[in-house]
């Protein structure tokens, strides 16, 4: 697509004024209805030709010649301005099958200057197309990957195909005055959770100890380094790519010695040497989390503390049911609930599935 917003040769009537007129004869031929908003305005040596709509009638002229001394109509060739397309389906309704048009993807993920969809099947043959409708709507954009699996494995990254811009998916995504480098296709990272990372780092209080059990390339623990002049955290993640990129975004904020960054399974990082030390645990690994609880408990200091706890769930009653597994495994775990500070639904990540979150405060031992 051409970036030049005009294309050539629309004959028009106009109106023919030196430029020191310019300004007053476009307002009244505004005031009169008669100025086209379609086309361009020319210049000719010291003259400005206005286009019109239509020649002006007799009254029309009347008032034109009592306000500007000299001009003259004539017809001119213009070019046309083109409105700027605002939406996928505006750009694509001429070049996909009108059936198509309803598939298309509702909701892009922005992450940084990459943007991501999915894809039904049906829309396969087109995704190409698609690619390049989302970079002509949204300029800032150098690379559209599709969705190519689920998330899986003990690195929780999905496989993306790039369908449109630059193969080169890294990317520096910024919220709530953090940046972090990432690329999309070697570490995990949702931007639908910008408000979560928020909400859990507002709470934390001066000088406490945080474990971020699950913490990819930082996105909870540096914005709690942010807001808060006196804190740890130690932010643990299996994933060699995320940690790396974690230990970059940490100098690019600026919270070294606050954040922490340590590569391992969170269990036996807890278990070898951050036993019963934290005020607040995170636990952002909603595929499993629950069977972590009691590496969780066991992080907490012996007089206890909150944890943030994240779940994938299906059914009638999805927070009730989510409370009761976690305060039934915390339990296990030789804890006590004190109480459910908050519970809530973080976004509906399939149809009837959805992630929520619980933050619990605990208590010290049963034994």
């Amino acid at each position: 697509m051409s970036k030049d917003p005009y294309i050539p040769l629309i004959e028009s009537y106009c109106i023919k004024v030196e430029k020191n007129l310019g300004e007053k004869t476009i307002r009244i031929l505004t005031d009169l209805s008669l100025i086209d908003r379609d086309l361009k305005v020319a210049k000719i040596d010291r003259y400005l030709l206005i286009p019109i709509k239509e020649e002006p009638s007799n009254e029309q002229l009347d008032i034109i010649k009592r306000e500007i001394p000299a001009f003259d109509i004539c017809i001119h060739s213009f070019q046309r301005y083109m409105k700027p397309v605002k939406s996928i389906l505006e750009f694509l309704e001429d070049k996909l099958p009108p059936h198509l048009l309803a598939c298309l993807p509702r909701s892009i993920d922005f992450i940084g200057d990459v943007a991501i969809i999915e894809l039904p099947e049906e829309l396969e043959n087109y995704k190409t197309l698609i690619g390049e409708a989302i970079m002509s709507i949204f300029k800032r954009v150098k690379s559209v990957l599709v969705k190519s699996s689920p998330i899986t494995g003990v690195y929780r990254i999905r496989s993306y195909e790039v369908v449109a811009g630059s193969e080169n998916t890294e990317t520096i995504h910024r919220e709530y005055g953090c940046s972090y480098l990432l690329d999309p296709r070697k570490v995990y990272f949702s931007p639908r959770l910008s408000y979560e990372h928020y909400r859990v780092a507002s709470q934390v209080v001066e000088g406490e100890t945080v474990i971020d059990m699950f913490a990819g390339v930082g996105p909870f623990s540096i914005l709690i380094a942010k807001l808060h002049r006196n804190v740890t955290i130690y932010a643990i993640d299996i994933n060699p790519d995320a940690v790396g990129y974690l230990e970059k975004n940490i100098r690019m904020n600026r919270v070294e010695g606050k954040v922490i960054p340590i590569l391992g399974d969170a269990r036996e990082v807890i278990q070898g040497k951050l036993h019963g030390i934290a005020d607040r645990v995170i636990m952002n690994l909603p595929e499993k989390a629950i069977e972590y609880i009691d590496a969780a408990c066991y992080a907490l200091k012996p007089s206890g503390g909150i944890i943030h706890y994240y779940e994938f769930t299906s059914g009638s009653y999805v927070l009730e049911e989510a409370r009761s597994r976690v305060i039934e495994s915390i339990s296990k775990a030789g804890r006590i609930v004190d109480k459910i500070l908050s519970s809530r639904i973080v976004r509906e990540v399939a149809p009837y599935r959805w992630q929520v979150a619980i933050d619990i405060m605990v208590d010290g031992c049963i034994r």
